[in-house]
Order: structure tokens, then sequence, then C-alpha cells
């Protein structure tokens, strides 16, 4: 039985629960507060800090993680992502005061003072920049150390940089962009083993649910006389799925897998060539 660490608080979390909970790994613990529980009766969730589970995963006290990739690159520890989960979405930025009159890097003169919680990432964007700073380490609430006068600017993650313009700062680079991502150690999975093989079930059911996320299954019965038109509209996965009605009359119906972006004006389109009985539903899980 595989153990993954899983984040234990904050949004990243809840998304986590909700991605395994999708693919049949629901959380079984004996309380709220519990620090194990199962999921789903095949593996075992440790729940620890999101920052710590790299570390927890690189020394072998847990198979898997999910954590962001910003943790990971800030660990410095050597483990392959063999899936982005595409949600947690955020970016590492640099940010000044907006009356420093400090838009972009260049206006940095000397050896600017940076609070940042990154210390590392940070260290090495502005190594690579060629340029000195001085590192002022903080914990949390980093957009204030400007107002403070303890730094000059601050490295900070933020996801729509509404917090930033709140706190009157301004983004004048980005160091990363991160998401939430599986992660293991190269090693830890001999090919061929049961344990490589845990892995593969794992992420065969975890990526059938983000495959899904972003599609609708589509059922209509239209003309047969313009099957050639539909097949244009509802591509599907390997094109539409055509069934002959009982009736045998001018109308088949057709289901086809289709993307979510966009379905107001995929119907459209079938009723334009007289499509009716139209039905679009969600799709839980998606094999290719």
């Amino acid at each position: 039985m595989l153990k993954i660490a899983l984040p234990n608080k904050g949004r990243l979390a809840t998304e986590t629960r909700e991605l395994f909970e999708d693919a049949g790994l629901d959380v079984r613990a004996t309380s709220e507060r519990a620090l194990t529980a199962s999921l789903g009766g095949e593996f075992q969730a440790l729940f620890v800090r999101a920052q710590d589970i790299p570390v927890f995963v690189a020394d072998g006290a847990a198979d898997v993680g999910v954590t962001g990739r910003d943790l990971v690159c800030e660990s410095g520890c050597a483990l392959d992502s063999p899936v982005d989960l595409g949600f947690g979405r955020c970016r590492l930025v640099v940010a000044a005061r907006e009356e420093s009159g400090i838009t972009k890097l260049d206006d940095l003169h000397g050896s600017p003072r940076v609070a940042t919680s990154f210390p590392n990432l940070t260290r090495r964007f502005f190594d690579d920049a060629g340029r000195k700073v001085d590192l002022v380490p903080v914990t949390g609430a980093t957009e204030i150390a400007p107002h403070l006068g303890i730094a000059d600017v601050v490295v900070d993650l933020t996801s729509t940089g509404s917090t930033l313009r709140v706190n009157g700062l301004r983004e004048i680079a980005t160091i990363l962009e991160s998401t939430a991502h599986l992660v293991v150690t190269p090693t830890a999975f001999p090919r061929g083993s049961d344990r490589a093989r845990a892995l593969e079930d794992l992420i065969a059911a975890l990526t059938s649910v983000l495959r899904a996320r972003d599609r609708r299954y589509l059922m209509a019965n239209v003309p047969r006389e313009a099957l050639a038109e539909i097949r244009r509209i509802l591509p599907g996965l390997n094109g539409p799925t055509v069934v002959d009605v009982l009736d045998g009359g001018r109308f088949v119906a057709v289901h086809a897998v289709v993307p979510a972006n966009g379905i107001y004006r995929t119907i459209a389109e079938l009723k334009g060539q007289g499509a009716e009985g139209i039905l679009v539903t969600r799709i839980e899980r998606l094999m290719p």
C-alpha cells in the first residue's frame, strides 16, 4: 500500500481531496484531525504541511506526494513529476510599492533588500539576473515588509494579483508559474515492480478525472442526410458514434465527447442542422 503525502490545510488540501474522491479514492479517517487515513482502501494518506511534502517524499517517509511546483523547486529535492494536476495555479513574483517608482528589475540599484518566504528560489533568480540582493526571510504577511521599511521589494505568491494591488504593490517580474503536481522519487519505483504498477494505477485514476473535467458527453437525434456536417461539428475523440433509431426513419442518434468550452455554440450548430432531443451531461472519468 503506497503512502501518499497530502496537504493538510488550505485550498490545495481541499482541491486535492476533491480530486481523489472523484477518482474513487475517498478519504476515510477516524477523525477530522487524524494525521493518517485510508484512501478508498487502496492507499494510505499522510496529512502534512504542503511545504514539507517534497522532503517527506525525497526521504522515503512517503512514496508519493501532492504539492505545489513552487514548493518542490524551493526545496531543491530531486523529484519527478509524472502528473501536473492543474489546480492551485499561482505565480511567484517580484513586487515593489506602487509609489516607489520601481517598474522593472533594472530600476533596482545597489543591493536591494528582498523579503520572501522563498529564499532559495529568490537567491537563484537574482543570481541568474546578475544582481546582488540582501534577503530578508519572512514566514508570513510578506506584503507588509516594504511598508514597514524592512525591504525594498518582496518575492511572493499570487494567483490574480489582487492581494498585491490591495496592499499597494506592483508586480515587476515573474520568477515561476506553479500548479499542484504529483511528485515521486525517481528511483523508488523499479520497472515491473508491484510498486510501479500501483503508481501507474494511481496516475490512471487521477488523470481520468482531470481529462473528464473539461469534456461533456453529448447525445442528439440528427437527420441522416446531415451526417457529413455533423461530423465536422462533433469530431469527438474518434468521430461521433452513430446509432440507428428503431423506427428506421430519417433520424439517427449521435453520441460524442465534446469540449465543455463552447458547448453553447456546438448546440446552436446542431440545431441549425435540424438536430432534436439534444442532451448534454457531465463525465466523471475519461480513459483514452
